[in-house]
């Protein structure tokens, strides 16, 4: 294998060892740059990253995986093949979804199943459901394979898909296409709370998100055997085979400018190193407003940045069980549990910042699948709750709410794993604070800047930074937006604007 040594013109960093900062320096390593990956945390993966604890280890952030190309076109550009060095599994079915009075709704990848759980719950709109499906690919094709993994940098590029958009009424919201093809308001909240696994309030983002359903029906919903941590981990492996350094425990404080090009990065702890092309992860909020903090700035002032909607905050109550392994049979690796309310909690989440009393529960289950996650007999859960962010006017103290909110999922939780409480060897929680903390997230947000259609594409923070050339942005604050295959385009978005690396005169053989 033939490593470039390390020039000023073929250096290149990358702030957050998160899966779309890995995904870049994965990108860049195979154009021939020499790559230095920079991470405050002690393994990589950022918001996917796992913790070990009393034999259970909880991931941190993401638990599903979805449109494996993804993987498969960053590892194939690395000339590496994804499913050598990660192990996953096809989940049968996706989730189950509960609501208030007993009844459920099963997703699944196969047509005709999901057309039953149709008929079963409401047999009117089975033909508002196909009629949604046709809705859905249309999306997929305009949204996913239009825009996801293509520069959106020029106005142009969102201004001539507009009549696209208008055709198949992207200004109505998820919500509001699901209201328009179902009646059943169990099936209108199955059909539309997708963009909440990315931060957006399904009342207010594009119904172009109806895509995420054609992505489970045509390329199912998976998990990844070691949690999503093993594919971060696979992914320093690849990085590492390029040549490539990545570093953990060191933080970035400041992008260094010189005139209006980036030249490198201080440390916090001093250290200066350079490099002419400079690639954050960071969320895009932090990375103007604090790693930009001396410089001019001509589009994502402070002022800008405080403007935008952000998404949601987060409360995850992670926790191991002793001796359930057998216990709740009818509980699988995921489950959807809803409040009584659908549109008024996301007013309270997302419009009032109240944290209300009622909540919807997201219950992860990954014992189910995986042995690796919990010591033999027992159970690992993750159970996430949507909660308002921090950057409201009278914000949640979770110093004090901490523990009276977890009681309040505890009761919540009862019903669906009675006695679970009882059974608890270990446990730990994620708040919106500890996002602001340990990610350094805005607001505590759990996805960067909410995905609302003016805040997508051209009208989201750009790939290529209009505020300093050299800069880059990849992760969920930037285009094409949170979520695991999102962050991973972002990078393949990256590859197309960055040419190759210079070619240096000498080059080191190093052994395999």
């Amino acid at each position: 294998m033939f490593i470039p040594d390390q020039t000023d013109s073929n250096a290149a960093i990358v702030i957050g060892a998160g899966l779309g900062g890995l995904a870049a320096a994965m990108r860049l390593g195979a154009k021939g740059y020499a790559v230095t990956v920079l991470d405050r945390l002690d393994k990589p993966g950022g918001r996917g990253s796992s913790v070990m604890q009393d034999g259970h280890r909880f991931d941190l952030g993401p638990t599903i995986i979805t449109v494996p190309q993804v993987y498969e076109s960053l590892w194939a550009a690395c000339g590496r093949d994804f499913h050598k060095d990660v192990d996953l599994r096809p989940m049968d079915p996706f989730y189950e979804v509960r609501w208030q009075d007993g009844s459920t709704f099963t997703a699944r990848q196969n047509t005709d199943a999901m057309l039953a759980e149709v008929a079963r719950l409401s047999p009117r709109d089975v033909k508002g459901y196909k009629r949604f499906l046709k809705d859905s690919e249309a999306c997929y094709k305009v949204g996913f394979e239009g825009m996801v993994a293509k520069p959106m940098h020029k106005l142009w590029d969102t201004i001539k898909v507009l009549p696209t958009f208008a055709a198949l009424r992207a200004d109505r919201s998820i919500l509001g296409l699901a209201k328009a093809r179902v009646r059943d308001p169990r099936l209108r909240m199955a059909l539309s709370f997708h963009p909440l696994f990315i931060g957006g309030d399904p009342r207010k983002v594009t119904a172009m998100y109806a895509l995420v359903a054609y992505l489970e029906k045509e390329f199912g919903v998976h998990y990844a055997m070691g949690g999503v941590q093993a594919i971060a981990d696979a992914m320093v492996g690849v990085i590492r085979s390029q040549g490539g350094q990545v570093r953990h425990g060191v933080q970035v404080d400041e992008i260094l400018i010189d005139g209006d090009t980036a030249k490198g990065v201080r440390l916090t702890d001093g250290e200066q190193i350079a490099a002419p092309l400079v690639v954050s992860n960071a969320d895009a909020g932090h990375t103007y407003q604090h790693l930009l903090r001396n410089k001019a700035r001509k589009r994502w002032t402070d002022k800008k940045l405080k403007s935008r909607r952000w998404s949601m905050g987060l409360f995850v109550w992670y926790f191991g069980t002793k001796g359930t392994a057998a216990m709740w049979p009818d509980v699988g690796h995921h489950t959807i549990t809803n409040a009584p309310r659908y549109e008024g909690l996301l007013r309270d989440i997302f419009i009032k910042g109240k944290l209300a009393n009622d909540m919807s529960l997201y219950i992860h289950r990954p014992s189910r699948t995986d042995p690796s996650v919990a010591p033999a007999g027992d159970d690992t859960f993750y159970v996430l709750s949507p909660v308002p962010h921090l950057g409201f006017d009278d914000p949640v103290d979770w110093a004090r709410e901490c523990d009276i909110y977890k009681a309040k999922v505890r009761a919540e939780l009862e019903k669906t794993i009675p006695g679970f409480a009882d059974r608890i060897s270990t446990e730990m929680t994620l708040t919106p604070a500890d996002f602001r903390d340990r990610y350094l997230s805005p607001n505590g947000s759990g996805f960067s800047i909410e995905p609302r259609i003016l805040q997508s594409a051209w009208f989201r923070p750009h790939n290529v930074s209009e505020e300093a050339r050299g800069l880059f942005l990849v992760g969920a604050g930037t285009h094409p937006g949170a979520g695991v295959p999102g962050v991973i385009s972002s990078a393949e978005v990256l590859g197309k604007l960055v040419p190759d690396a210079p070619v240096v005169p000498e080059l080191k053989v190093a052994a395999e």
